[in-house]
C-alpha cells in the first residue's frame, strides 16, 4: 500500500503555477502509479483541506545527449489539484 506522504512528492512553485492559485488551482508532482482518487485522498488527508477535482498528466521524459550516447530524462506525472471555494493550502 503506498503511503498518502509517497503519492505527492511536491508541491509545485512555478510562475506559472502560481498564476493559477488565485482559483484554488495547484500543482503537484505525483507518483507515477498514484490514480486521481488516491492523489485527491493524500492532498486532502496531507493537507488538511477539501478537493474538488483532480486532472493529471504525463510528462514525458526529453531525449539527452551525452558525448556519442543517448539517454533521456525521467518522465513525470504531475496533479492539477482544484480545491473547494473557501479552501486554501499554506505553504511555509
Amino acid at each position: 500500500m503506498i503511503n498518502s506522504y509517497d503519492i505527492i512528492k511536491a508541491l509545485i512553485r512555478t510562475e506559472k503555477s502560481t498564476l493559477h492559485e488565485p482559483e484554488g488551482k495547484y500543482l503537484f508532482l505525483v507518483h507515477n502509479g498514484a490514480n486521481k482518487i488516491q492523489i485527491k485522498q493524500a492532498v486532502e488527508q496531507a493537507y488538511k483541506v477539501k478537493v474538488k477535482d483532480v486532472n493529471t498528466f504525463i510528462s514525458i521524459g526529453k531525449l539527452k545527449r551525452v558525448r556519442h550516447q543517448l539517454g533521456r530524462t525521467p518522465s513525470t506525472k504531475k496533479a492539477i489539484v482544484t480545491l473547494k471555494a473557501g479552501q486554501k493550502i499554506e505553504s511555509a
